[in-house]
């Protein structure tokens, strides 16, 4: 019989048991199994996250899952990955899971929940369905061909982030420009500078742009060294709401994508977009994205004292 373990903090046996779990399922299925914000929060201390649920079975030295809550300003985001070598019990493990962690957002007062799915199929609308949880946002992963040639406009003044000085001012237009964005929204000073310990992070492809003094926008960029071949990321682009309109958004994207190119080699590059964004997207295809595939939001609320299950 599965044994739960809901715990507010990961000792340091905890974490490596869940690495080893996430690490084993990337290898499976080519791509991370959780969002890398809230892994690195609950690793690092819980700080936003607020419980990691781990599963384990009898005879198995290894957890067969794993589900993270995390409280945001606006909403709960769940995190859930399974053993590879138990997803022919995943439409049980996965429900189970999801129920105890509506459970513990239920007893915290309820609120909107969502869970990410990377790449999902018709079994995690089974699961996500069997907890109450209904489809929701879809994030289109679009990946394009570098150099990008024949592109106009793309020459603005750019700078490099210093870290330790461009911190608060790139919070104040990161979180001005995604105020409403349930992920990318409301950072703090802790959250950029555990991005800055990450051993990706590289700020000389952090790219800044100023106008006036002040900081008009930004295109941070990513090399996933660990792909092959490897791929160049526009991993976050914004414009100041002061400062939109001039075209900019484009402008930043191309800047970003040139770096990755020029500086560190790459020949292909990717990024992220919400579906329902027609905009943004149309702006990507415009210059020549397409999609590689499709990741997924399932959607519910908790009201606190019901029975834990979410209402869609």
């Amino acid at each position: 019989m599965r044994h739960l373990e809901i715990k507010g903090q990961l000792d340091e046996g905890d974490v490596a048991a869940v690495q080893e779990l996430l690490e084993l399922a990337e290898r499976a299925d080519g791509h991370r199994p959780v969002d890398e914000h809230r892994w690195l929060d609950m690793a690092s201390g819980g700080r936003q996250s607020f419980a990691g649920l781990v599963a384990w079975e009898p005879g198995h030295g290894h957890p067969v899952g794993y589900t993270q809550v995390s409280r945001g300003s606006r909403s709960w985001a769940l995190d859930l990955v399974i053993d590879p070598h138990h997803r022919h019990d995943a439409l049980a493990i996965g429900p189970e899971m999801l129920r105890a962690a509506l459970e513990v957002i239920r007893d915290e007062g309820g609120g909107h929940v969502h869970l990410w799915v990377y790449r999902p199929t018709d079994t995690s609308d089974a699961i996500a369905s069997e907890a109450g949880l209904a489809r929701g946002r879809d994030l289109l992963q679009l990946r394009r061909s570098l150099p990008v040639t024949g592109t106009a406009g793309t020459r603005i003044a750019l700078r490099a982030f210093r870290v330790g000085e461009d911190e608060q001012q790139w919070l104040e237009v990161n979180n001005r420009a995604f105020r409403h964005h349930p992920e990318q929204g409301g950072w703090d000073l802790e959250t950029i500078v555990a991005h800055e310990h990450e051993p990706w992070f590289d700020p000389e492809g952090f790219l800044l742009h100023e106008q006036d003094g002040r900081l008009a926008g930004f295109c941070w960029t990513k090399v996933h060294s660990d792909h092959e071949p490897r791929l160049g990321e526009v991993y976050v682009v914004a414009v100041d709401p002061d400062f939109q309109g001039q075209g900019l958004g484009r402008d930043l994207v191309l800047a970003g994508l040139e770096w990755l190119h020029r500086e560190r080699g790459l020949r292909h590059g990717m990024l992220y977009v919400d579906a329902a964004n027609r905009r943004a997207v149309a702006l990507y295809e415009d210059l020549g994205f397409v999609v590689d595939h499709v990741d997924r939001a399932y959607v519910g609320d908790v009201d606190s004292g019901d029975a834990g299950d979410a209402r869609t």
